[in-house]
């Protein structure tokens, strides 16, 4: 699995630099008719982190599923409940709650190490949250369980649910019970050896503090991005 920051064309070139900062990842030539996608490139192992320039709306997350058969995987997710969008050698899908992810074909097996900080500290991007909101949370909880076949389990915290990620899988997935009724959407989550660390780093950055929490922080990117820092331990 990998996570593609989709950004409009106002906020992209700020982002390119931001999100290359935090995860200590070089940003690879552009690609795409109109140079439109990129790949953050860590120094050892496979790349999960990509960005795409869009047209419009807010920046947001969709996901990449490396699969040996993008066509076969897309029979499939459509079988469970998915929409398929387009096909041009990747597969375009949105889920039942309107998700957005596709399926490639090419490769990213190997998972890059946490990133060490000049102050000592240590974080890596390893986490997807998909954000659902009440009404429709079981039947999406289970399409993701059914889609990835990862084993379902609990949380310390009623709002939460995850799914167990197998071994050698970059990111994880975890779901979140969210209160308005709009579409599934998804941030990204970083662990943190320090989370107040990794907070001044990212202000330092460009980012924002939204709201602190017992164990993670909300944050906004320059482009107004949410995303989390965590407590989890990076390795």
């Amino acid at each position: 699995m990998s996570a593609f920051i989709d950004v409009p064309a106002s906020g992209f070139e700020s982002s390119v630099t931001f999100w290359s900062a935090v995860s200590g990842c070089s940003p690879s030539t552009r690609r795409g008719a109109d140079e439109e996608f990129l790949t953050l490139v860590p120094a050892t192992g496979d790349a999960h982190l990509r960005m795409q320039r869009v047209g419009d709306g807010a920046p947001r997350i969709h996901l990449d599923l490396h699969v040996p058969d993008p066509r076969a995987a897309a029979d499939r997710a459509v079988a469970l409940g998915a929409v398929e969008v387009a096909a041009e050698g990747h597969v375009v899908m949105r889920s039942p709650g309107g998700l957005t992810f596709c399926f490639v074909a090419h490769p990213a097996a190997e998972v890059a190490p946490p990133m060490r900080w000049p102050d000592g500290s240590r974080s890596i991007l390893d986490q997807v949250c998909i954000d659902i909101p009440q009404a429709s949370f079981e039947g999406e909880a289970a399409f993701w369980q059914s889609l990835l076949d990862w084993p379902h389990v609990g949380s310390s915290y009623a709002e939460f649910e995850r799914l167990d990620r197998p071994e050698g899988q970059a990111l994880r997935v975890l779901l979140q019970r969210v209160r308005d009724d709009g579409p599934v959407r998804a941030h990204l989550d970083l662990a943190c050896s320090s989370r107040e660390r990794e907070m001044l780093r990212h202000v330092g950055l460009g980012a924002r503090v939204v709201a602190d929490h017992d164990v993670w922080t909300v944050m906004a990117d320059p482009a107004g991005m949410a995303y989390c820092l965590t407590d989890r331990s990076p390795d």
